[in-house]
């Protein structure tokens, strides 16, 4: 917890309204926030994106490059949180039998 307290709230509230708008269907997130959702409460996926977004912010200032998301594949891109726990849901359903 060290550093600017006012600029790590701001980060924290920014990545927990990215989980919320994934949270509620309404983007595709990255591999890599589904998974982290699955696994950990959303406060602290929320602080691990914010230190994420921080990590990719000061690469680039350090290296004066341009950010350019990386194009996810087509199938991954319509992965959403919700279809992610459906998917959960049913395999466990389908164990269960």
């Amino acid at each position: 917890r060290a550093g600017d307290e006012a600029l790590r709230s701001v980060l924290v509230a920014g990545a927990t309204a990215v989980i919320r708008h994934v949270r509620r269907g309404r983007g595709a997130a990255s591999p890599w926030l589904v998974d982290l959702l699955k696994r950990k409460p959303p406060k602290l996926a929320a602080v691990a994106l914010a230190n994420k977004i921080v990590r990719i912010a000061w690469k680039l200032m350090v290296s004066g490059e341009v950010y350019r998301a990386k194009p996810m594949p087509p199938a991954l891109a319509r992965v959403t949180y919700r279809s992610a726990k459906h998917e959960e849901h049913l395999s466990t359903v389908a164990a269960l039998n």
